[in-house]
């Protein structure tokens, strides 16, 4: 067919000096050039046949090569044929879409902005958040994000995506963080059938995402810095607000701001052992199997409560002032709830400052100390991966292991 044609690209010559085998389809005037794959010297091609030379000598697998070459062309004209019998008016990118497969449902972007809508409207906006950003990432990275079919997702690609990332600064943590989303997605469209698992680049053999991660400093309160804490009450109320949020955080096992916003009188119990908080981690409340956490209400916790109840504007059955409105929107409660956790976690620095505390106190500070408290009194791992509401011990045993400094240094006086 006149309008179709399968050429050498000699406008975009490669390395090794070879050039992209393409289909050349023009339509009123206008030119699109489809790469099909392959590539070749100038030597090896025939320009009057539009193929391989038939010469093993410089073309070792000519016959495999233009045996393909052919089946493309076969398949344009099918969709050429196609186009008229329906009497569409197409265009170059309809041309394109169809021979290439490239179908919307297929298209990564797309089932990124599915799967991204799926989470806001169940609720899930944090999570929501870490597949917009790495959507983000994608489209600084890739500026034909959008054209991209699942299958143009492979081992290259997600090797180039990383090391773009690197050079943006992002450790391997952060890189993780943005490539994790990228393999759900990729596992959902498996899943539907619209990717092939041939593709797929995560996983043994392929891109693993577990050798990013990196053992961050947990960073945690000596004995002394934490009785300081407690026995510091403040006459500025925003920095005695903070310190009594950050010492709730410790007492509830290291309740993460999260949990501790969601708190309300629905989650106080009355047990056989008197009144608990009674919950589950926002983090892993949908892992199977996956227990509340029950904290008995000692006297330091409610003395907290009760000062909270008497000195803090509570709304509705909350327990403490983390929310203070009422946003019918989960994602405007989502920003709001942000923003107060920022807000909080910089009077928690101003109240360390201030005690001269050698670290930024945060709740994950307060998390951090309370685990070492408990490790430094031999509580079993089994308890302490229970309290702080891990899926699985060997996630303990790891956290811990960042912690425990004591064996090595009674191994350093044995020198």
């Amino acid at each position: 067919m006149k309008n179709m044609k399968i050429m050498l690209y000699k406008s975009n010559q490669k390395r090794d000096g070879s050039y992209p085998v393409c289909l050349r389809i023009s339509k009123d005037g206008k030119r699109k050039y489809v790469s099909l794959g392959l590539s070749a010297q100038g030597v090896q091609w025939n320009d009057d046949a539009d193929r391989f030379k038939k010469d093993k000598r410089v073309c070792p697998n000519y016959e495999r090569d233009n045996l393909f070459l052919n089946s493309c062309e076969e398949r344009a004209g099918k969709i050429l044929l196609m186009f008229a019998e329906k009497g569409q008016n197409w265009s170059l990118i309809q041309f394109e879409e169809e021979f290439c497969c490239k179908n919307r449902e297929n298209r990564i972007n797309d089932i990124f902005i599915e799967h991204i809508d799926l989470l806001k409207a169940t609720g899930h906006i944090g999570n929501a958040k870490k597949f917009e950003g790495t959507l983000r990432m994608l489209e600084k990275y890739d500026k034909k994000i959008k054209e991209r079919t699942c299958a143009e997702i492979d081992f290259k690609y997600v090797t180039g995506f990383n090391a773009a990332l690197e050079k943006r600064g992002c450790c391997g943590n952060t890189r993780r963080i943005y490539l994790k989303p990228l393999s759900v997605i990729l596992n959902k469209a498996i899943k539907e059938k619209k990717c092939s698992l041939d593709t797929y680049p995560f996983g043994k053999g392929g891109f693993e995402l577990g050798k990013l991660s990196e053992v961050t400093e947990k960073r945690y309160l000596l004995p002394q810095e934490l009785e300081l804490i407690k026995e510091s009450p403040q006459e500025d109320f925003v920095l005695e607000r903070a310190r009594r949020l950050f010492l709730f955080s410790y007492y509830c096992f290291g309740m993460s701001m999260v949990d501790m916003a969601k708190l309300t009188s629905a989650n106080i119990k009355v047990l056989a052992t008197g009144e608990h908080i009674v919950y589950k981690r926002h983090k892993t409340q949908n892992a199977k199997e996956m227990k509340p956490i029950i904290i008995k209400i000692n006297e330091p916790i409610k003395e907290l409560l009760d000062w909270f109840k008497s000195n803090t504007p509570l709304m509705g059955d909350y327990l403490l002032p983390l929310i203070t409105k009422d946003y019918g929107e989960e994602e405007l409660w989502y920003e709001h709830r942000r923003t107060r956790y920022k807000r909080i976690n910089n009077n928690m620095k101003k109240l360390g400052e201030k005690l001269n505390i050698g670290i930024k106190l945060t709740t994950y500070v307060a998390r951090h100390t309370m685990a070492m408290q408990l490790q430094g009194k031999n509580v079993p791992r089994e308890v302490i991966s229970q309290v702080m509401g891990h899926a699985n011990i060997d996630t303990t045993a790891t956290y811990l292991a960042s912690f425990d400094t004591t064996i090595l240094d009674r191994t350093v006086n044995l020198l």
